[in-house]
C-alpha cells in the first residue's frame, strides 16, 4: 500500500495541542513533536474495530502486547527483551518520572546532556532532585559528547542517575555504539544508573544505526532502564502508552512500586491495541514515512543553502526535529519565538526550552507535508529579510 504523506489533513478545531493552542488560526505550528500525517492503516483499522464494540471499560494488557514489543525489537534491532523485564505505563514522561522516584531520594542529583528534551528537567525537579548538566559540544554543525566533563560530573557521589536521550532530541544525533559504550563505562565506574529515553528509536536515517543502550553488554543491561513507545514513530502520542524495560529484579520492583505511587499503572485499551497493530503490521508505513521525512530534511537543507545561508542546520541523523542556528538574527531565542509567532505567524520552539546551551537556536518540526514545510521556510525567510532591512 502506498501512503500519501503530501495530503493536507486539517487539524484545526480537533482539540489538537499543536494546531489549536495558538490564539490566531493563521499561525503555522512547526513546534511540538507530533506529526501531521495519518497513522498507518492497520492502526486505524484496529481502533475502528475496538470503537465499534462500544464498551470502553478497564483493560487487561494481553500476551499479544508483550509479544509485539519483544518481537519488534528482536527483529529490527537485534535486542532480546524478556517479558518479565517489562512494565507498561501511560507514556515515556510518566515512565521517566517514576524511574527517577524509584532510583533516587530527594536531594540526589540526576545527570543530563544539554541541550536536551525539556521534560527531563521537570521530571527531575518534581522528584526533589538536582540537575547536573554535562553540555554537549557543538562543532561543525553537529554535537558530540564531552567525555572528560561527563566523567567529572558522574564522579559526584550525589549523582545517582543519568538520563540519556538516544536518539537525541533536539540535537538530532543517533549515538554510535562506541559513544554509548564509553558513556556506559563512565557510569558503571561511578555507580550511576543510566535511564535511556529511546522514544525516537525508529526515526533514524540512512548511514546511521540506532543501538539500544541495554543491548551493548550484560553489565549495561543490569545497570540501566530503557523507556520505549511507538508514539513518536507511528504518530499516536495521544493514545498514551509506553514500556519500561528493566532487567534487574530489584530495580524493576522499585520502579513498579513508583508507577503505582504515581498512579500511572493503568493504560487505555486504544494504546494497547495500537501498539500491537503498529509493531505487527505497521512496518511498511514506517519505511515510507522515513523516506518522506528524510526527503523533507534534504529539501530544507537545499532551501536554507540557497535562501538562508546564514542559518545553518545541525546535521540530522535521527528524529524529525531540525535544530537551526539563528544567531545571525542577534535575538534571544525566547524573543525570537515570540516575534516569529506574532510577525511571521510561524511557531517554532526556542532553543532555551532545552537548556541554556540552546540559546541562539530554534527547533523545527518537519513531520508535515512538504508544502507546509515550504510555507514555514518562506515565512521564516521573509521575517529574516525584514529584520535585516531594519538593522
Amino acid at each position: 500500500m502506498r501512503y500519501d504523506f503530501d495530503e493536507i489533513i486539517p487539524r484545526r478545531n480537533t482539540n489538537s495541542y499543536k494546531w489549536d493552542s495558538a490564539a490566531d488560526a493563521d499561525v503555522l505550528p512547526l513546534w511540538v513533536a507530533d506529526m501531521d500525517f495519518r497513522t498507518a492503516a492497520p492502526i486505524v483499522e484496529a481502533l475502528q474495530r475496538r470503537v465499534a464494540h462500544g464498551i470502553f471499560g478497564y483493560t487487561r494488557v494481553p500476551d499479544a502486547y508483550y509479544d509485539a514489543v519483544t518481537d519488534w525489537f528482536a527483529r529490527r534491532h537485534g535486542w532480546t527483551i524478556r517479558r518479565d523485564w517489562m512494565i507498561y505505563t501511560s507514556g515515556v514522561v510518566p515512565a521517566l518520572s517514576a524511574v527517577i522516584k524509584a532510583l533516587t531520594v530527594p536531594g540526589d542529583k540526576v545527570l543530563v546532556q544539554t541541550p536536551v528534551y525539556n521534560c527531563f528537567f521537570s521530571s527531575i525537579r518534581n522528584n526533589g532532585c538536582g540537575m547536573v548538566s554535562s553540555p554537549l559540544t557543538y562543532e561543525d554543525r553537529t554535537y558530540r559528547m564531552d567525555f572528560e566533563d561527563l566523567e567529572r560530573k558522574a564522579a559526584d557521589e550525589r549523582v545517582k542517575v543519568m538520563l540519556l536521550c538516544n536518539p537525541h532530541n533536539p540535537a538530532g544525533r543517533v549515538w554510535t555504539r562506541e559513544e554509548l559504550t564509553r558513556l556506559g563505562d563512565i557510569c558503571l565506574r561511578h555507580g550511576v544508573t543510566v535511564v535511556s529515553d529511546e522514544i525516537h528509536c525508529e526515526l533514524v536515517y540512512p548511514g546511521h544505526t540506532y543501538t539500544p543502550f541495554a543491548s551493548l553488554s550484560e553489565e549495561f543491561r543490569q545497570h540501566s532502564v530503557t523507556c520505549v513507545s511507538p508514539s513518536k514513530s507511528f504518530n499516536m502520542a495521544g493514545l498514551q502508552i509506553a514500556t519500561i524495560v528493566a532487567a534487574d529484579d530489584d530495580m524493576r520492583r522499585r520502579i513498579d512500586k513508583a508507577i503505582n505511587i504515581n498512579e500511572v499503572c493503568d493504560v487505555n485499551p486504544f494504546g494497547v491495541l495500537a501498539t500491537i497493530a503498529a509493531y505487527n503490521e505497521g512496518e511498511e508505513w514506517l519505511t515510507q514515512l522515513l523516506a518522506y521525512l528524510h526527503a523533507n530534511y534534504r529539501y530544507m537543507q537545499a532551501y536554507c543553502e540557497e535562501h538562508l545561508p546564514d542559518f545553518p542546520l545541525t546535521r540530522l541523523e535521527g528524529t524529525y526535529l531540525v535544530w537551526m542556528d539563528t544567531r545571525a538574527l542577534r535575538q534571544p531565542s525566547e524573543e525570537l519565538e515570540h516575534r516569529l509567532t506574532q510577525e511571521a505567524r510561524l511557531w517554532l520552539n526556542a532553543g532555551t526550552m532545552y537548556g541554556a546551551e540552546g540559546e541562539g537556536f530554534m527547533r523545527w518540526n518537519i513531520a508535515c507535508p512538504k508544502s507546509v514545510l515550504h510555507e514555514g521556510l518562506e515565512r521564516f525567510r521573509q521575517y529574516a529579510e525584514a529584520h535585516r532591512q531594519h538593522t
